[in-house]
């Protein structure tokens, strides 16, 4: 009878998790958190460029799609994935960015073309 118990108490202990590890969380790399960082910033270097060159009405044009890319980063990537695009609550940088990106685009649309 009380190798039937032991039999018993085994196979209860056998079902449970407590002594397995439990399966790690899915993360992304550090260095792939950086990745919407990284191309956010590669198209505002671009804009800078363009507006360097003498090109006032293309190169805000350009800081302002970089900034609404963020946005759309910052609107449907998970936070865990955003890394340093995530300043403030969601909302906040949303408004934040779709604002200055809207501004920036009326400013390219009246700004006058320079005569070269």
């Amino acid at each position: 009878m009380r190798s039937a118990v032991n039999r018993v108490e085994l196979a209860e202990l056998s079902d449970t998790d407590e002594g397995t590890p439990a399966p790690e969380e899915r993360t992304a790399p550090t260095w792939l958190v950086q990745v919407p960082y990284v191309l956010v910033l590669s198209a505002l270097a671009a804009g800078v460029v363009i507006v360097a060159a003498a090109y006032f009405k293309r190169g805000p044009a350009v800081i302002a799609g970089a900034l609404l890319l963020a946005a759309a980063f910052r609107a449907f990537l998970p936070a865990e994935w955003i890394g340093m695009l995530a300043v403030r609550r969601r909302w906040v940088d949303l408004v934040t960015l779709a604002t200055m990106a809207v501004l920036l685009i009326v400013l390219a649309w009246v700004a006058p073309q320079l005569s070269s």
